[in-house]
């Protein structure tokens, strides 16, 4: 179960940084640095995802485990696309308050 809805996560995830990583690149291509902040900031930015949907896959699949279901693979897509959709969501919720 795990390993499915993290699977679910990491290639939304990879989606989702890599368009913001080919708009930062194509947007800071002029600039001396740019490039390499454009690859520093989508690592950074990936590897705290995964991280998280790691930690909240586990949980998923211990409340089912411990539950005794059985996880249906629709369900692994909607939980692991919904962790991202959430990320995205909670990220650009900080993002506007500090403006």
């Amino acid at each position: 179960m795990w390993y499915w809805v993290f699977l679910w996560a990491l290639f939304s995830s990879l989606f989702v940084h890599g368009a913001a990583g080919v708009l930062m690149f194509v947007m800071l291509q002029r600039h001396k640095q740019g490039r390499l902040i454009s690859v520093v900031l989508v690592s950074i930015g990936f590897l705290a995802s995964v991280t998280g949907a790691m930690i909240t896959s586990a949980a998923v699949a211990g409340i089912y485990q411990v539950a005794g279901k059985n996880m249906a693979p629709l369900e692994a897509l909607v939980f692991g696309v919904g962790q991202t959709v959430l990320t995205v969501i909670i990220s650009f919720s900080r993002v506007l308050a500090t403006l």
